[in-house]
């Protein structure tokens, strides 16, 4: 089945919000993780304003199944997932002031770069996987850079399901196809929900892992967080 990573930038939001330590990031990790979940992914940003650099520290005990940091390989970036060692880096070029995530590399433009990057983290056996757009050409690109996975950049997808254009998966199958031929692992991203999960993993072959947390926390408001884990785990078997 594809694994379930949740991101959990969210319950630091909520937890930052306030001051003190409620709800506590560390005690979800570990009960998202109790109620199935396969891996806990976290996005620290340069401005701390959620996920906090020590929290990625602190997590790194916690988190028994697959831990992936996500982010934009900065200095301090780098130096923080070089000490952790996490199983997973994700490669993400946000600005500093993004509100979210809201593109992929230009794996072309930022070969050199990414290739540089990701060696260095792979010499750490890190696995490498970098965000990109559904573009056979940027698939290509990501080939070359050494990565072992791509992350697909979903939120395209999700806007376009919302307003029933299911023809919104045909770019994301094209170049799924196109990783697996390049033997690039598939991992995807962004705006995924109780409400397209289902139907985008049955268009996408051998999609290893799915990271969702905004959505995901969003309806464990209504639902509660253990259920909503079981239910995302029976769309994605």
């Amino acid at each position: 089945m594809t694994k379930l990573s949740v991101n959990i930038n969210k319950i630091a939001t909520l937890r930052n919000s306030r001051g003190g330590n409620v709800p506590n990031v560390l005690q979800f990790a570990k009960d998202v993780q109790r109620f199935g979940a396969q891996g806990v992914t976290i996005h620290p940003r340069p401005d701390e304003r959620h996920i906090r650099y020590q929290d990625a520290y602190d997590l790194k005990t916690e988190v028994y199944t697959e831990y992936n940091i996500e982010g934009n390989p900065i200095d301090s970036f780098m130096e923080l997932v070089l000490k952790i060692k996490p199983t997973q880096v994700t490669l993400v070029p946000d600005a500093d002031n993004a509100i979210t995530s809201n593109a992929g590399w230009d794996t072309i433009k930022h070969k050199n770069f990414l290739m540089d990057i990701i060696k260095e983290f792979k010499q750490n056996n890190i696995r490498t996987s970098i965000f990109v757009d559904p573009v056979l050409k940027q698939i290509e690109g990501a080939k070359e850079t050494g990565t072992d996975r791509i992350e697909l950049y979903t939120e395209v997808f999700a806007h376009q399901y919302s307003l029933e254009n299911k023809d919104a998966i045909k770019p994301y199958a094209e170049c799924a196809e196109l990783a697996n031929t390049l033997g690039l692992g598939i991992n995807a991203g962004h705006d995924l929900s109780l409400e397209n999960i289902e139907f985008f993993k049955e268009h996408i072959p051998n999609l290893l892992e799915v990271s969702i947390g905004h959505a995901l926390i969003a309806e464990s408001l209504y639902l509660g967080i253990e259920n909503v884990i079981q239910m995302y785990l029976h769309k994605l078997q």
